[in-house]
């Protein structure tokens, strides 16, 4: 499969970074925290929504997002002491093959600047990306502008998430999507979000971003 595109906008966490079991335990130990009880994997992965704000306030309604973004920045480096960042296997050589094929690559995500980009370049991939835009809670406007301010090709970009939250706002911006298995979200989820393309794995994405 081949569909000449030129822009790769990708998610970073869940995508590039395999941190699923981590970001699960930061918001168990943010649970533990605000004091509510702490819930399974399954759970997790059932009940996380985007603008993640949707999914706290399942728990902890009186939350607000100063409030959510103080605790995990302040909990997350704690948690990835024991469970260190690390990329999905093999998705570097990927990123490294669409910028051989002369790719542009963005990356749209909520999590936060710094810590992204420090996990950016221990991947190794400081100058890959053409643009990131981080530390968003909706990715919906930011996506959009992304679009437009680069002045992007609707059918030449792709948009790459683990969510059904990232595949609604990549068809509302009028691209491609791509949702990818390994994430947060089941494949059950991600097929009622309908996006363009499901990748189980590597060799599946691969098959739809790179020229063959």
């Amino acid at each position: 499969m081949s569909l000449s595109l030129k822009n790769i906008i990708f998610d970073w966490s869940g995508v590039i970074n395999d941190n699923q079991v981590t970001t699960f335990r930061v918001i168990n130990k943010m649970f533990q925290h605000f004091g509510v009880p702490t819930i399974s994997h399954e759970e997790f992965r059932r009940e996380w929504e985007q603008p993640f704000m949707l999914f706290y306030h399942k728990y902890l309604p009186d939350l607000d997002l100063a409030e959510e973004i103080r605790a995990y920045n302040h909990i997350y480096p704690e948690i990835k002491k024991d469970f260190p960042p690390t990329p999905y296997p093999g998705i570097v050589g990927l990123i490294k093959s669409c910028l051989n094929q002369a790719k542009v690559l963005y990356i749209v995500s909520s999590d936060y600047r710094p810590h992204l980009l420090g996990e950016v370049e221990d991947f190794g991939l400081k100058d890959a990306f053409n643009e990131i835009v981080a530390s968003i809670h909706d990715k919906q406007a930011a996506l959009r502008n992304l679009v437009i301010n680069n002045k992007l090709a609707p059918g030449q970009t792709i948009f790459i998430g683990d969510t059904a939250h990232e595949i609604d706002v990549g068809k509302k911006a009028g691209i491609k999507t791509a949702g990818v298995t390994w994430g947060i979200h089941t494949e059950e989820r991600l097929k009622r979000a309908q996006p363009h393309y499901l990748a189980h794995n590597l060799s599946e994405l691969e098959a739809v971003i790179l020229d063959h």
